[in-house]
């Protein structure tokens, strides 16, 4: 194998890549005075933060982390196609999972531990169509094992 066949990715794996950028983005910005308002009021975890990221997304120190974590494991997987689609549809899964959660649970609940509020849940709908979409429609052939013959 030549040092370019290394370099090449398939458009699922840019896709991936791509979206792993913007959750470590993210995760970082959620760190941020500024980017963050009310950030003094940041807490591990829970509904009680009232810290924003951007002013109308409710982030926690776990919060951040869990979008870090999230962009690692895109920037990992995206190493191969059958990795970035997998990052990529399970990923949309996930967040289609928090989405029904946010519907379920009251945001004043105790069980309400990401936290979450009405922006959160609506980008969630969109990062979960968005990323399982663009597995769908880039990683053709991608989620299944190849045979050798």
């Amino acid at each position: 194998m030549s040092r370019t066949d290394h370099a090449v990715r398939t458009p699922v794996q840019k896709a991936a890549l791509a979206v792993s950028i913007v959750f470590v983005l993210v995760g970082v910005a959620g760190f941020i005075p500024g980017l963050t308002t009310n950030y003094d009021t940041l807490m591990f975890a829970g509904h009680e933060s009232q810290a924003m990221l951007l002013g109308v997304f409710m982030v926690s120190i776990l919060h951040n982390i869990v979008h870090l974590a999230f962009g690692v494991a895109g920037f990992l997987l995206s190493r191969t196609a059958q990795g970035a689609y997998r990052y990529l549809v399970g990923g949309g899964i996930v967040y289609l999972l928090l989405w029904l959660y946010g519907l379920v649970i009251d945001h004043d609940s105790s069980a309400n531990f990401v936290p979450l509020n009405t922006a959160d849940n609506w980008l969630h709908l969109l990062l979960a169509v968005g990323m399982a979409g663009l597995g769908f429609a880039l990683g053709r052939g991608a989620g299944q094992r190849t045979r050798r013959v």
